[in-house]
């Protein structure tokens, strides 16, 4: 059993605001699907027109940065072959900012350990 919960966002290149209506849906669909491969639960989440906002349930094996690299770069891809108007607007196939947030959550107990 674990209990690994993580609070990850990360945005747009020059927080454009862009991810609206299927855009978003697609985002999700996405990481939803990434998510299910790797056993990591979505607690939360929101899309937002420039940002993505994710509360997870994260198993030990997942290292998190090789998870935000398949997150943001999976998603890109998708979204920059999918959507023209985001190759025009993210000239060089990059669709999401350098770095991300990340911050672990939780409440520990006398009872949990």
């Amino acid at each position: 059993m674990f209990a690994i919960h993580l609070h990850i966002v990360w945005i747009t290149k020059y927080r454009k605001a862009l991810l609206e209506g299927a855009v978003g849906r697609r985002v999700r669909e996405v990481v939803r699907g990434i998510c299910d491969g790797l056993d990591v639960q979505i607690l939360k989440g929101h899309v937002s027109l420039d940002h993505v906002h994710l509360m997870l349930s994260v198993p030990p094996k997942v290292k998190i940065s090789e998870l935000l690299q398949r997150l943001k770069g999976r998603s890109a891809h998708v979204l920059l072959d999918e959507f023209a108007h985001l190759r025009k607007a993210f000239w060089g196939r990059h669709l999401w900012a350098r770095g991300y947030f990340c911050c672990s959550s939780g409440n520990i107990t006398d009872d949990m350990v």
